[in-house]
């Protein structure tokens, strides 16, 4: 084992923090049960906040952000894992309350980690991280209330991570699938993706003030929230789903009741982060077997750690396409 290892440290004040890539020890580590030898990471949106010190986010500096990882083991003090075995872990403090995945080797608690399912390698885990895995436990929400025939399903901002997982997903079981993005040249990525129909932004902003809306969909997959779902939950259908994951177009929800009574709408939140060892365990099964899909290469790219700072500027200006991987070297190291 390397005596140093290279690592994204984030530190300075908080929303105006600064990065940079430091040599660490694993005395530098926080503490836990199993060390392991990073080969993958992802780039997420609260990654790029972490790395800005936002302090709902990385509440202490320095910090390392990272909320996803896969590697191998090399150090375990639980018998659940030993040297070698391949593993993932997504969420929980992972890059939040901790140091994340942003180092070529991580410490975590053992009861964190998901063994990694034997049909994918450490870089599949990582194409799908917590994207994936969100995106998974959205149609999850959907399938459990609303089947294909019933009609169409919308995923809000659909070339993001999730929204590109949510797309292949719902396409691969069946279901009719509306892509709603901003970026009008990934209409063809979106309907090679399976979507049967790519709308624009405009078709989820209502300022009408109504209510409610002309049903438009059984169910849809929200990445973005704020106004984006209000609409979206005063145009689904009677007895529809929709699976609520993200805020980047705010936090706020202003609604009233009548969807859910008058045509007794569900409003699925997502929790990536403290979802339970076994439903998580669950849903990487279903991604590892009969849900599993492959991303174009094209929506692949791959980066180190001296390139974050574009990538996480790209995210936040809301310029990402598809998935980042992070492979933790540097090209110092």
């Amino acid at each position: 084992m390397k005596p140093t290892f290279p690592a994204y440290v984030v530190d300075g004040a908080p929303h105006e923090a600064t990065g940079a890539i430091r040599h660490l020890s694993l005395a530098d580590l926080p503490d836990g049960e199993v060390v392991i030898d990073v080969e993958w990471s992802s780039v997420n949106y609260k990654d790029a906040l972490a790395a800005k010190g936002h302090p709902g986010v990385a509440p202490k500096l320095p910090h390392v952000p990272g909320i996803d990882c896969a590697g191998v083991v090399s150090q375990s003090d639980d018998p659940r894992f030993t040297p070698g075995d391949a593993v993932l872990l997504t969420g929980y403090d992972q890059g939040g309350a901790r140091w994340g995945g942003y180092s070529a080797w991580v410490r975590v608690p053992a009861d964190w980690l998901v063994p990694l399912p034997a049909t994918l390698s450490t870089r599949d885990a990582m194409v799908y991280g917590t994207a994936g895995f969100t995106a998974a436990q959205c149609v999850l929400a959907i399938t459990e209330r609303v089947i294909p025939e019933s009609g169409r399903v919308l995923v809000t901002g659909s070339t993001g991570g999730v929204g590109v997982f949510a797309v292949a997903l719902l396409a691969k079981l069946g279901y009719e699938v509306a892509a709603v993005t901003g970026k009008a040249h990934a209409e063809p990525i979106l309907r090679a993706l399976g979507a049967a129909e790519v709308l624009p932004r405009t078709a989820v902003q209502d300022d009408s003030g109504r209510p409610m809306l002309r049903a438009q969909w059984a169910a849809a997959v929200d990445t973005v929230g704020g106004a984006v779902l209000e609409t979206v939950l005063k145009a689904t259908d009677y007895r529809g789903a929709v699976a609520a994951c993200g805020l980047v177009a705010g936090d706020q929800l202003r609604t009233t009741v009548y969807p859910f009574l008058l045509r007794g709408l569900t409003l699925a939140g997502i929790d990536s982060a403290k979802c339970p060892p076994e439903p998580r365990r669950d849903v990487w099964r279903r991604l590892a077997g009969d849900w599993r899909v492959e991303l174009p290469e094209h929506l692949i790219d791959e980066i180190t750690l001296d390139t974050l700072p574009t990538a996480f500027e790209r995210i936040l200006a809301g310029g990402m396409l598809g998935r980042t991987l992070v492979k933790p070297i540097s090209t110092a190291s």
